[in-house]
Parts: C-alpha cells; sequence; structure tokens
C-alpha cells in the first residue's frame, strides 16, 4: 500500500461499483492477467494493456486474430504471456454470446451483506458466490475465471466489499 498508485487504486477504485460490459471486461482481463502475478504490475501496465487491448472492447477483441496475438506477444508493455492472451480474446468472444451481457451475469453474484472484515485474515481468497460465478462463466466459455480470480474480480468491481471495517475507503 506504500505505493502512490496502489493506494489511489485502494482509495478510489476498488471496491466501487462497475458495470457495463467492457468495463466488466477490462477487469475479467486484467484479473486474469494477474494470475501469478502482483496486482501493483497490472496496475503499472493497465493504461498499456488498454491501449494493446482497444480499451477492452468486446467487439474489437473478440475480432482478433493470430496476426493480433503475435502482436500483442510482441508488445513489451503488456503481461505477455500467450495463454492469457488468447483467454482474454476467448473471453470476449463469450462475452459476445451472452444474451444479458457480461455485466448483467456477473453482477447476477453480487452479495452486499457479505461479513464486514475486521482483519485481513477475515478476506477469503474464495467464498461460494465466487465458486458459483466462475462455474457459471466457465459454463459460458470464459477462461482463467477460477474462484480466487472471479472473487478478486468480485472486490474490484464492487460485488463485495472488503474493505475492512476500519478502512476509510470503506464508506466512500
Amino acid at each position: 500500500m506504500s505505493d502512490p498508485m496502489y493506494l489511489t487504486y485502494h482509495d478510489e477504485e476498488w471496491g466501487r461499483r462497475i458495470e457495463g460490459d467492457d468495463a466488466v471486461f477490462e477487469r475479467v482481463a486484467l484479473e486474469a492477467f494477474q494470475s501469478g502475478l502482483s496486482w501493483l504490475t497490472i496496475l503499472r501496465k493497465r493504461e498499456n494493456f488498454r491501449a494493446a487491448f482497444d480499451g477492452f472492447s468486446i467487439p474489437k477483441v473478440a475480432a482478433y486474430t493470430e496476426r493480433d496475438v503475435e502482436r500483442l506477444l510482441g508488445d513489451a508493455d503488456i503481461v505477455r504471456n500467450r495463454a492469457k492472451i488468447e483467454a482474454a480474446i476467448n473471453n470476449a468472444r463469450a462475452a459476445l454470446d451472452l444474451p444479458d451481457g457480461l455485466s448483467e451475469l456477473v453482477w447476477r453474484f453480487a452479495d452486499p451483506d457479505a461479513p464486514v472484515p475486521k482483519t485481513m485474515a477475515d478476506v477469503p481468497a474464495a467464498t461460494p458466490g465466487s465458486k458459483a460465478l466462475a462455474k457459471d462463466l466457465k459454463k459460458h466459455g470464459f477462461r482463467f475465471v477460477g474462484p480466487t480470480t472471479a472473487y478478486a474480480l468480485m472486490q474490484a468491481i464492487g460485488l463485495v466489499n472488503d474493505h475492512l471495517e476500519d478502512c476509510l475507503a470503506r464508506t466512500r
């Protein structure tokens, strides 16, 4: 939390309600890219990801070809992992096929009554809700969306509020 970028993200964005298919898709993609890395690494590269992935426009990313995969693999300003890049493209295509959209699907799993954590030990890595969300996303063809990644998504876009009880950002 000592990095100013991380602190700003925590105080102004993390845990706030984010809706809209492209906005939610961006978070799904970035959480997948974060897997095995620190979130700060992704935050530092987020603007580069936005540029490289056409602002995370679902229709644009869904239309990517192998040429785009190669372009992204050559982009030193993002995380260059073929499986994660291909998952992002796959997930955009899967999102296009959702009858009510990605945002609508994800927000069905909101848990506004989740217990308020008092300490970091009270914050789970996954919950029954994140397991159900991951299962539903996978049912629709999404990849790199396990229960832990799904829970990080839930936290990031406000489906749950895991700011600690005494955190100033909890009430903002």
